[in-house]
């Protein structure tokens, strides 16, 4: 078969995946790949992004007088296609994780829950409005609300991470890491969807963020490029594996300002009001209106 051993290298490929296989307890795990589809979840985020701002998002010829037409289109067939995703995910839980009690519930389960979230798209839309105005009023460089929703990372990524967290919540994590990846890789914002943050939240410039899983954020924060919030430590069982759920990322209460290339690790909490400076390091709470600079590393009234 020409200048290569093809076969070799396939049958040393398939030994490779055995290998595998058998460590993972899937050797004999026959049939189609049933998992998500990223390319069809890259469709679906595409279209909830003009379901939700139609104007500014959505197709470039689309005029007003046509909205609700071109949404109840375009929802009918984004949420058949969001509710095989979801299916999908629930069997795979089925296969791997064994947490439905009959599989073939899975598509009256994925309808329930497609169903819940097509309900809440108006609350989730708000919500968003509610996070345009905070990049607006908070970067004197915006000259319109549509100037942030066209150019703005910070904007996809919370959209992105609004979304992913519905289905986080519904403990369908693989559908919502996939949904906050392809976030990351458009926007360089890494967003776990597992974190908690409250309305009127901006990114500012936005590359190299990242926001663990259990952090919760509150109301009117804004935070800067190169912003960690993250872990201090992991915890590990008594066979030295490590512990995946329990709380490990910070608090930021409302009103924060961090600025770039803050690194805040731990359960601990930034208090309402403080504002933390670039490039700082912080294990240990900060106190309400208060100020973290790099220079002093201390913590003074403002």
């Amino acid at each position: 078969m020409g200048q290569w051993d093809i076969n070799n290298i396939v049958n040393e490929l398939q030994t490779a995946r055995n290998e595998w296989r058998t460590k993972q307890k899937s050797l004999k795990d026959f049939g189609g790949r049933e998992l998500p589809s990223k390319e069809e979840i890259k469709k679906i985020m595409n279209d909830l992004c003009g379901i939700l701002f139609p104007m500014r998002l959505g197709p470039h010829d689309l005029r007003q007088q046509s909205e609700n037409y071109y949404i109840a289109h375009t929802l009918e067939k984004t949420l058949y296609a969001l509710q095989e995703q979801v299916r999908l995910n629930l069997t795979y839980d089925h296969k791997y994780r064994k947490n439905l009690g009959n599989l073939e519930e899975s598509i009256q389960v994925a309808q329930s829950i497609v169903e819940n979230f097509a309900e809440q798209l108006s609350t989730l839309r708000r919500l968003l409005d509610t996070d345009v105005i905070a990049a607006f009023e908070g970067d004197p460089a915006a000259r319109s609300v549509d100037e942030v929703l066209l150019c703005y990372p910070g904007i996809l990524a919370i959209i992105y991470h609004r979304v992913a967290h519905e289905f986080y919540k519904q403990d369908l994590s693989l559908l919502a890491r996939l949904i906050a990846e392809l976030a990351h890789s458009k926007t360089g914002i890494d967003i776990h969807p597992g974190a908690q943050i409250d309305q009127g939240f901006f990114i500012d410039h936005g590359t190299g963020v990242v926001i663990g899983e259990t952090c919760i954020i509150g109301k009117n924060v804004r935070i800067y490029q190169a912003v960690t919030l993250g872990a201090k430590r992991f915890e590990v069982d008594e066979n030295g594996h490590l512990q995946k759920e329990y709380a490990r990322h910070p608090i930021v209460e409302d009103n924060v300002v961090i600025y770039a290339g803050a690194t805040i690790l731990g359960r601990i909490t930034i208090g309402q009001g403080a504002i933390i400076g670039g490039n700082v390091w912080i294990t240990k709470s900060v106190a309400p209106n208060s100020a973290v600079s790099q220079s002093s590393a201390t913590k003074s009234e403002v």
